[in-house]
Protein backbone atom coordinates (compact mmCIF):
# COMPACT_ATOMS: atom_id res chain seq x y z
CA UNK A 1 0.00 0.00 0.00
CA UNK A 2 1.32 3.25 -0.72
CA UNK A 3 0.07 6.94 0.52
CA UNK A 4 -0.77 9.84 -2.10
CA UNK A 5 -1.72 13.03 -1.93
CA UNK A 6 -4.03 13.98 -5.17
CA UNK A 7 -4.22 18.01 -5.14
CA UNK A 8 -7.73 19.05 -6.51
CA UNK A 9 -10.92 17.24 -6.99
CA UNK A 10 -12.54 18.44 -9.52
CA UNK A 11 -13.41 15.65 -12.30
CA UNK A 12 -9.47 14.79 -12.81
CA UNK A 13 -8.57 14.63 -9.06
CA UNK A 14 -12.26 12.46 -7.76
CA UNK A 15 -11.31 9.76 -10.00
CA UNK A 16 -7.85 9.66 -9.26
CA UNK A 17 -8.20 9.86 -5.86
CA UNK A 18 -11.44 7.40 -5.92
CA UNK A 19 -9.74 4.86 -8.09
CA UNK A 20 -6.28 4.81 -6.15
CA UNK A 21 -7.92 4.52 -3.36
CA UNK A 22 -10.04 1.62 -4.26
CA UNK A 23 -6.64 -0.24 -5.63
CA UNK A 24 -5.74 -0.82 -1.76
CA UNK A 25 -3.72 2.79 -1.64
CA UNK A 26 -4.19 5.50 1.41
CA UNK A 27 -4.97 8.58 -0.40
CA UNK A 28 -5.48 11.81 1.07
CA UNK A 29 -7.27 14.01 -1.64
CA UNK A 30 -6.74 18.03 -1.18
CA UNK A 31 -8.54 21.22 -2.18
CA UNK A 32 -8.52 24.78 -0.84
CA UNK A 33 -12.08 25.24 -1.23
CA UNK A 34 -13.22 24.56 2.01
CA UNK A 35 -17.00 23.89 0.62
CA UNK A 36 -16.20 21.52 -1.73
CA UNK A 37 -13.88 19.70 0.90
CA UNK A 38 -16.29 19.63 3.75
CA UNK A 39 -18.91 18.46 0.92
CA UNK A 40 -17.29 15.50 0.62
CA UNK A 41 -16.77 14.43 3.97
CA UNK A 42 -20.67 14.50 4.33
CA UNK A 43 -20.83 12.48 1.20
CA UNK A 44 -21.86 14.96 -1.06
CA UNK A 45 -19.79 14.77 -4.96
CA UNK A 46 -19.32 17.60 -5.92
CA UNK A 47 -19.50 16.58 -10.11
CA UNK A 48 -22.21 13.98 -11.70
CA UNK A 49 -20.12 11.03 -12.82
CA UNK A 50 -21.55 7.26 -13.26
CA UNK A 51 -20.25 5.48 -10.43
CA UNK A 52 -18.55 8.24 -8.14
CA UNK A 53 -20.66 8.22 -5.44
CA UNK A 54 -20.85 4.72 -4.23
CA UNK A 55 -16.75 4.61 -5.51
CA UNK A 56 -16.10 7.37 -2.87
CA UNK A 57 -17.93 6.32 -0.12
CA UNK A 58 -16.44 3.06 -0.24
CA UNK A 59 -13.35 3.73 0.15
CA UNK A 60 -14.15 6.20 3.02
CA UNK A 61 -16.09 3.83 4.94
CA UNK A 62 -12.64 1.59 4.59
CA UNK A 63 -10.38 3.90 5.69
CA UNK A 64 -8.26 4.12 2.29
CA UNK A 65 -9.51 7.95 1.12
CA UNK A 66 -9.89 11.46 3.58
CA UNK A 67 -10.33 14.77 2.38
CA UNK A 68 -8.68 17.69 3.67
CA UNK A 69 -7.63 21.78 2.73
CA UNK A 70 -4.12 21.37 4.68
CA UNK A 71 -0.78 20.46 2.40
CA UNK A 72 0.57 19.83 5.80
CA UNK A 73 -1.55 17.18 6.58
CA UNK A 74 -1.95 15.52 2.52
CA UNK A 75 1.65 15.50 2.18
CA UNK A 76 2.52 14.11 5.28
CA UNK A 77 3.98 10.55 4.57
CA UNK A 78 2.96 10.84 1.29
CA UNK A 79 5.24 9.09 -1.26
CA UNK A 80 3.47 10.73 -4.36
CA UNK A 81 1.40 14.13 -4.92
CA UNK A 82 -0.43 14.76 -8.12
CA UNK A 83 -1.40 17.95 -9.67
CA UNK A 84 -4.75 17.84 -10.68
CA UNK A 85 -6.06 20.93 -10.75
CA UNK A 86 -7.61 23.41 -13.21
CA UNK A 87 -5.62 24.87 -16.42
CA UNK A 88 -8.71 26.93 -18.07
CA UNK A 89 -7.88 29.08 -20.96
CA UNK A 90 -6.73 32.37 -20.96
CA UNK A 91 -7.45 35.38 -22.52
CA UNK A 92 -5.68 34.34 -25.75
CA UNK A 93 -6.12 30.73 -25.76
CA UNK A 94 -2.88 29.88 -23.56
CA UNK A 95 -3.57 27.64 -20.37
CA UNK A 96 -3.66 29.29 -17.40
CA UNK A 97 -1.47 27.63 -14.72
CA UNK A 98 -2.25 29.97 -12.00
CA UNK A 99 -3.57 26.79 -10.14
CA UNK A 100 -0.71 24.61 -11.11
CA UNK A 101 1.37 27.23 -9.89
CA UNK A 102 -0.19 27.48 -6.62
CA UNK A 103 -0.41 23.85 -6.11
CA UNK A 104 3.71 23.67 -6.76
CA UNK A 105 4.93 26.61 -4.21
CA UNK A 106 2.31 24.63 -1.50
CA UNK A 107 3.76 21.22 -2.21
CA UNK A 108 7.14 22.68 -1.66
CA UNK A 109 6.49 24.83 1.31
CA UNK A 110 4.81 21.92 2.79
CA UNK A 111 6.83 18.99 2.18
CA UNK A 112 8.91 16.85 4.58
CA UNK A 113 10.13 13.97 3.07
CA UNK A 114 11.39 13.11 -0.89
CA UNK A 115 8.69 13.36 -3.10
CA UNK A 116 7.76 12.68 -6.61
CA UNK A 117 5.21 15.14 -8.05
CA UNK A 118 3.37 14.24 -10.75
CA UNK A 119 1.39 16.72 -13.03
CA UNK A 120 -2.09 14.73 -13.87
CA UNK A 121 -3.33 18.63 -15.48
CA UNK A 122 -3.05 18.91 -19.09
CA UNK A 123 0.22 21.14 -19.04
CA UNK A 124 2.07 23.09 -22.29
CA UNK A 125 4.84 21.54 -23.03
CA UNK A 126 7.32 22.46 -20.61
CA UNK A 127 5.57 22.68 -17.69
CA UNK A 128 7.25 19.49 -15.85
CA UNK A 129 10.51 21.62 -15.78
CA UNK A 130 8.61 24.92 -14.78
CA UNK A 131 7.06 23.25 -11.74
CA UNK A 132 10.46 21.65 -10.80
CA UNK A 133 11.90 24.82 -10.58
CA UNK A 134 9.25 26.54 -8.45
CA UNK A 135 9.38 23.69 -5.99
CA UNK A 136 13.12 23.94 -5.82
CA UNK A 137 13.26 27.83 -5.34
CA UNK A 138 10.28 27.88 -3.26
CA UNK A 139 11.66 25.32 -0.48
CA UNK A 140 12.35 26.02 2.61
CA UNK A 141 14.91 23.97 3.03
CA UNK A 142 16.14 21.26 0.12
CA UNK A 143 14.70 18.02 0.37
CA UNK A 144 14.36 15.69 -2.65
CA UNK A 145 12.07 15.34 -5.40
CA UNK A 146 11.54 14.77 -8.65
CA UNK A 147 8.84 15.77 -11.30
CA UNK A 148 7.23 13.33 -13.64
CA UNK A 149 4.16 13.70 -16.17
CA UNK A 150 1.14 11.31 -16.63
CA UNK A 151 -1.36 12.65 -18.27
CA UNK A 152 -4.94 11.65 -17.71
CA UNK A 153 -7.43 10.05 -20.77
CA UNK A 154 -10.85 10.22 -18.65
CA UNK A 155 -13.58 11.43 -20.64
CA UNK A 156 -16.39 12.36 -18.03
CA UNK A 157 -19.44 10.23 -18.20
CA UNK A 158 -16.88 7.46 -18.22
CA UNK A 159 -14.27 8.09 -16.14
CA UNK A 160 -13.89 5.71 -13.79
CA UNK A 161 -14.08 2.87 -16.61
CA UNK A 162 -11.36 4.85 -18.11
CA UNK A 163 -9.17 5.01 -14.92
CA UNK A 164 -9.48 0.93 -14.26
CA UNK A 165 -9.21 -0.05 -18.15
CA UNK A 166 -6.84 2.54 -19.99
CA UNK A 167 -5.86 1.92 -23.56
CA UNK A 168 -2.45 2.78 -22.46
CA UNK A 169 -0.45 4.71 -19.49
CA UNK A 170 1.69 7.84 -20.29
CA UNK A 171 5.09 8.57 -18.03
CA UNK A 172 7.15 11.62 -18.50
CA UNK A 173 10.41 12.42 -16.91
CA UNK A 174 14.06 12.94 -16.44
CA UNK A 175 14.25 10.93 -13.62
CA UNK A 176 14.30 7.21 -14.48
CA UNK A 177 13.77 6.06 -10.68
CA UNK A 178 11.14 8.17 -10.77
CA UNK A 179 9.50 7.35 -13.56
CA UNK A 180 9.33 3.61 -12.44
CA UNK A 181 7.81 4.32 -9.04
CA UNK A 182 4.95 6.19 -11.19
CA UNK A 183 4.74 2.71 -13.86
CA UNK A 184 5.06 0.52 -10.50
CA UNK A 185 2.03 2.59 -9.23
CA UNK A 186 -0.32 1.65 -12.34
CA UNK A 187 1.08 -1.62 -12.63
CA UNK A 188 -2.59 -3.38 -11.35
CA UNK A 189 -4.28 -1.62 -14.36
CA UNK A 190 -2.55 -3.82 -16.64
CA UNK A 191 -2.39 -1.13 -19.54
CA UNK A 192 0.83 -0.92 -21.78
CA UNK A 193 3.25 1.61 -20.34
CA UNK A 194 5.17 4.11 -22.31
CA UNK A 195 7.86 5.80 -20.27
CA UNK A 196 9.45 9.00 -22.58
CA UNK A 197 10.72 12.25 -21.38
CA UNK A 198 8.79 14.97 -19.86
CA UNK A 199 8.13 17.61 -22.92
CA UNK A 200 7.28 14.57 -25.54
CA UNK A 201 4.76 13.03 -22.35
CA UNK A 202 3.37 16.52 -22.30
CA UNK A 203 2.83 16.87 -25.83
CA UNK A 204 1.10 13.33 -26.33
CA UNK A 205 -1.87 14.45 -24.07
CA UNK A 206 -2.18 17.69 -26.60
CA UNK A 207 -1.78 15.17 -29.71
CA UNK A 208 -4.36 12.88 -28.60
CA UNK A 209 -6.88 15.17 -27.84
CA UNK A 210 -7.01 17.57 -30.91
CA UNK A 211 -6.84 14.58 -33.22
CA UNK A 212 -9.98 13.63 -32.05
CA UNK A 213 -11.22 17.06 -32.06
CA UNK A 214 -10.13 16.88 -35.72
CA UNK A 215 -12.09 13.59 -36.29
CA UNK A 216 -15.43 15.17 -35.64
CA UNK A 217 -15.02 18.31 -37.05
CA UNK A 218 -13.78 16.29 -39.98
CA UNK A 219 -17.20 14.23 -39.99
CA UNK A 220 -19.07 17.79 -39.49
CA UNK A 221 -17.88 19.39 -42.29
CA UNK A 222 -18.36 16.18 -44.69
CA UNK A 223 -21.95 16.32 -42.89
CA UNK A 224 -23.07 19.68 -45.15
CA UNK A 225 -21.25 18.04 -48.28
CA UNK A 226 -23.78 15.09 -47.90
CA UNK A 227 -26.45 17.16 -47.40
CA UNK A 228 -25.88 18.72 -50.47
CA UNK A 229 -24.54 15.23 -52.31
CA UNK A 230 -28.04 13.71 -51.10
CA UNK A 231 -25.79 10.99 -49.04
CA UNK A 232 -26.15 9.89 -45.61
CA UNK A 233 -23.10 10.91 -42.90
CA UNK A 234 -24.28 7.94 -40.46
CA UNK A 235 -23.72 4.98 -43.51
CA UNK A 236 -20.65 6.84 -44.83
CA UNK A 237 -18.96 6.75 -40.89
CA UNK A 238 -19.90 3.51 -40.72
CA UNK A 239 -18.38 2.38 -43.77
CA UNK A 240 -15.48 4.36 -43.06
CA UNK A 241 -15.50 2.98 -39.67
CA UNK A 242 -14.36 -0.54 -40.84
CA UNK A 243 -11.11 0.27 -42.42
CA UNK A 244 -8.64 -0.04 -39.04
CA UNK A 245 -6.59 2.51 -40.15
CA UNK A 246 -9.46 4.74 -39.18
CA UNK A 247 -11.49 3.35 -36.69
CA UNK A 248 -15.23 3.97 -36.18
CA UNK A 249 -14.41 6.16 -32.75
CA UNK A 250 -15.23 9.83 -32.77
CA UNK A 251 -16.84 10.10 -36.39
CA UNK A 252 -20.44 10.82 -34.99
CA UNK A 253 -21.41 14.45 -36.75
CA UNK A 254 -23.73 16.31 -34.93
CA UNK A 255 -23.31 19.66 -32.90
CA UNK A 256 -19.65 19.89 -32.27
CA UNK A 257 -17.44 18.96 -29.31
CA UNK A 258 -17.77 20.97 -26.02
CA UNK A 259 -16.83 20.56 -22.36
CA UNK A 260 -13.51 21.10 -20.36
CA UNK A 261 -10.59 19.00 -22.41
CA UNK A 262 -11.45 19.36 -26.39
CA UNK A 263 -12.06 23.33 -26.63
CA UNK A 264 -9.46 24.50 -23.98
CA UNK A 265 -6.93 21.69 -25.69
CA UNK A 266 -7.06 22.44 -29.50
CA UNK A 267 -7.23 26.20 -28.44
CA UNK A 268 -3.52 25.58 -26.02
CA UNK A 269 -2.07 23.75 -28.93
CA UNK A 270 -2.90 26.34 -31.28
CA UNK A 271 -1.36 28.98 -28.90
CA UNK A 272 1.91 27.42 -28.13
CA UNK A 273 2.36 26.64 -32.09
CA UNK A 274 1.17 30.23 -32.40
CA UNK A 275 4.35 31.19 -30.11
CA UNK A 276 6.66 28.80 -32.03
CA UNK A 277 6.54 30.75 -34.94
CA UNK A 278 3.86 28.62 -36.95
CA UNK A 279 0.72 29.14 -38.30
CA UNK A 280 -1.28 25.98 -37.05
CA UNK A 281 -3.98 25.95 -40.31
CA UNK A 282 -5.58 22.26 -39.12
CA UNK A 283 -6.07 23.26 -35.75
CA UNK A 284 -7.61 26.89 -36.36
CA UNK A 285 -10.26 24.84 -38.94
CA UNK A 286 -10.89 22.43 -36.32
CA UNK A 287 -12.05 25.32 -33.85
CA UNK A 288 -13.57 27.03 -36.79
CA UNK A 289 -16.17 24.34 -38.38
CA UNK A 290 -16.69 23.00 -34.23
CA UNK A 291 -18.42 26.31 -33.35
CA UNK A 292 -19.93 26.91 -36.70
CA UNK A 293 -21.96 24.13 -35.98
CA UNK A 294 -24.24 25.31 -32.90
CA UNK A 295 -24.57 28.12 -35.73
CA UNK A 296 -26.12 25.69 -38.43
CA UNK A 297 -28.54 24.20 -35.98
CA UNK A 298 -30.14 27.64 -35.11
CA UNK A 299 -30.41 28.39 -39.08
CA UNK A 300 -31.69 25.40 -39.71
CA UNK A 301 -34.69 25.63 -37.17
CA UNK A 302 -35.08 29.42 -38.42
CA UNK A 303 -35.53 27.58 -41.95
CA UNK A 304 -38.12 25.35 -40.88
CA UNK A 305 -40.17 27.54 -38.95
CA UNK A 306 -39.74 30.43 -41.77
CA UNK A 307 -38.86 32.65 -38.67
CA UNK A 308 -37.80 32.28 -35.21
CA UNK A 309 -39.66 35.34 -33.48
CA UNK A 310 -42.07 34.67 -31.43
CA UNK A 311 -41.82 31.33 -31.78
CA UNK A 312 -40.96 28.51 -28.78
CA UNK A 313 -38.30 26.49 -29.36
CA UNK A 314 -37.28 23.32 -27.05
CA UNK A 315 -33.98 21.61 -26.23
CA UNK A 316 -33.74 18.42 -25.52
CA UNK A 317 -30.26 18.33 -23.01
CA UNK A 318 -28.28 20.82 -21.64
CA UNK A 319 -24.84 19.09 -20.87
CA UNK A 320 -22.13 18.96 -23.49
CA UNK A 321 -22.45 15.04 -23.68
CA UNK A 322 -24.58 12.60 -22.13
CA UNK A 323 -23.64 10.96 -18.43
CA UNK A 324 -22.38 14.09 -17.12
CA UNK A 325 -23.80 17.49 -15.36
CA UNK A 326 -20.69 19.75 -17.36
CA UNK A 327 -21.83 22.65 -19.19
CA UNK A 328 -18.49 23.91 -20.12
CA UNK A 329 -18.49 25.15 -23.69
CA UNK A 330 -21.91 23.16 -23.92
CA UNK A 331 -23.49 23.70 -27.58
CA UNK A 332 -26.79 24.43 -25.54
CA UNK A 333 -25.18 27.88 -24.19
CA UNK A 334 -24.84 29.34 -27.90
CA UNK A 335 -27.51 27.61 -29.81
CA UNK A 336 -29.77 29.02 -26.79
CA UNK A 337 -28.31 32.45 -26.33
CA UNK A 338 -28.81 32.74 -30.47
CA UNK A 339 -32.01 31.75 -30.40
CA UNK A 340 -33.38 34.11 -27.95
CA UNK A 341 -31.43 36.33 -29.88
CA UNK A 342 -33.38 36.00 -32.75
CA UNK A 343 -36.47 36.61 -31.17
CA UNK A 344 -37.39 32.73 -29.63
CA UNK A 345 -38.65 31.56 -26.61
CA UNK A 346 -36.41 28.86 -25.09
CA UNK A 347 -37.41 26.06 -22.88
CA UNK A 348 -35.02 23.03 -22.13
CA UNK A 349 -34.79 19.49 -20.00
CA UNK A 350 -31.72 17.63 -19.54
CA UNK A 351 -31.86 14.32 -17.21
CA UNK A 352 -28.74 15.48 -14.72
CA UNK A 353 -27.63 18.97 -15.53
CA UNK A 354 -30.53 20.94 -14.85
CA UNK A 355 -29.15 22.94 -11.89
CA UNK A 356 -25.83 23.50 -13.05
CA UNK A 357 -27.18 25.17 -16.17
CA UNK A 358 -29.78 26.87 -14.59
CA UNK A 359 -27.56 30.25 -13.92
CA UNK A 360 -26.11 29.67 -17.44
CA UNK A 361 -29.38 30.43 -18.83
CA UNK A 362 -31.03 32.92 -17.09
CA UNK A 363 -33.93 33.32 -19.95
CA UNK A 364 -34.04 29.54 -20.82
CA UNK A 365 -37.15 27.97 -19.04
CA UNK A 366 -36.11 24.85 -17.47
CA UNK A 367 -38.94 21.83 -16.97
CA UNK A 368 -39.16 18.99 -15.48
CA UNK A 369 -39.46 16.46 -18.87
CA UNK A 370 -39.13 15.95 -22.37
CA UNK A 371 -42.94 16.27 -22.64
CA UNK A 372 -43.32 19.47 -21.06
CA UNK A 373 -40.72 20.80 -23.35
CA UNK A 374 -42.24 19.69 -26.13
CA UNK A 375 -45.99 21.01 -24.69
CA UNK A 376 -46.93 24.00 -26.76
CA UNK A 377 -43.56 24.39 -28.50
CA UNK A 378 -42.75 24.91 -32.26
CA UNK A 379 -40.00 23.20 -33.14
CA UNK A 380 -37.90 20.84 -30.70
CA UNK A 381 -33.53 20.30 -31.02
CA UNK A 382 -32.27 17.38 -29.92
CA UNK A 383 -28.82 18.75 -28.31
CA UNK A 384 -27.84 16.06 -26.17
CA UNK A 385 -28.14 12.12 -26.88
CA UNK A 386 -29.09 11.32 -23.71
CA UNK A 387 -30.46 7.53 -23.96
CA UNK A 388 -33.77 8.42 -22.89
CA UNK A 389 -34.39 10.61 -25.48
CA UNK A 390 -33.81 7.80 -27.79
CA UNK A 391 -37.21 6.16 -26.79
CA UNK A 392 -39.77 8.59 -26.33
CA UNK A 393 -43.25 8.46 -27.58
CA UNK A 394 -43.09 10.72 -30.37
CA UNK A 395 -46.70 10.14 -31.10
CA UNK A 396 -47.27 11.95 -28.00
CA UNK A 397 -43.97 14.19 -29.00
CA UNK A 398 -45.70 15.43 -31.83
CA UNK A 399 -49.49 15.50 -30.26
CA UNK A 400 -48.14 18.32 -27.95
CA UNK A 401 -45.62 20.22 -30.50
CA UNK A 402 -47.92 23.36 -31.95
CA UNK A 403 -45.93 21.78 -35.41
CA UNK A 404 -44.28 18.95 -35.37
CA UNK A 405 -40.80 20.13 -36.19
CA UNK A 406 -37.93 18.67 -35.04
CA UNK A 407 -34.00 19.25 -35.43
CA UNK A 408 -32.01 16.16 -34.61
CA UNK A 409 -28.62 17.69 -33.77
CA UNK A 410 -27.16 14.29 -32.75
CA UNK A 411 -29.23 11.95 -35.44
CA UNK A 412 -31.05 9.55 -33.10
CA UNK A 413 -33.70 8.60 -34.97
CA UNK A 414 -34.24 7.68 -38.17
CA UNK A 415 -35.34 9.93 -41.30
CA UNK A 416 -37.79 7.50 -42.69
CA UNK A 417 -39.98 6.46 -39.67
CA UNK A 418 -39.64 10.80 -38.49
CA UNK A 419 -41.06 11.00 -42.19
CA UNK A 420 -43.47 8.47 -41.95
CA UNK A 421 -44.77 9.73 -38.24
CA UNK A 422 -45.67 13.23 -40.54
CA UNK A 423 -42.60 15.29 -38.60
CA UNK A 424 -40.17 18.09 -40.58
CA UNK A 425 -37.82 16.29 -39.21
CA UNK A 426 -33.96 16.97 -40.13
CA UNK A 427 -30.56 15.61 -39.23
CA UNK A 428 -27.26 16.45 -39.75
CA UNK A 429 -25.73 14.93 -42.85
CA UNK A 430 -28.94 13.29 -43.88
Amino acid sequence: MKQICVVGVGYVGLVTAACFSDLGNRVIALDVDEKRVENLKKGIMPIYEPGLDELVKRNVNAGRITFTTSYKEALAGSEYAFIAVGTPSGKQGEADLQYVEAAARSIAQNMSAPLVIINKSTVPIGTGDWVADIVKNAQPKPIEFSVVSCPEFLREGSAIADFTSPHRTIIGSLDKDAANKVAHLHLPLRAPIVITDLRTAEMIKYASNAFLATKISFMNELADLCERAGADVKEVAAGMGYDARIGRHFLDAGLGWGGSCFPKDVEALAFMAKESGLNPLILNGVMEVNYNRRKAAVTAVEQMLDGLKGKTVGLLGLAFKPNTDDMRDAPAIDIAEALIAAGAKVRAYDPVAMEVARPLLPNVELVDSAYKVAENSDALIIVTEWNEFKQLDLEKIKGLLKTPTLYDGRNIYEPGRMKTLGFNYRAVGR
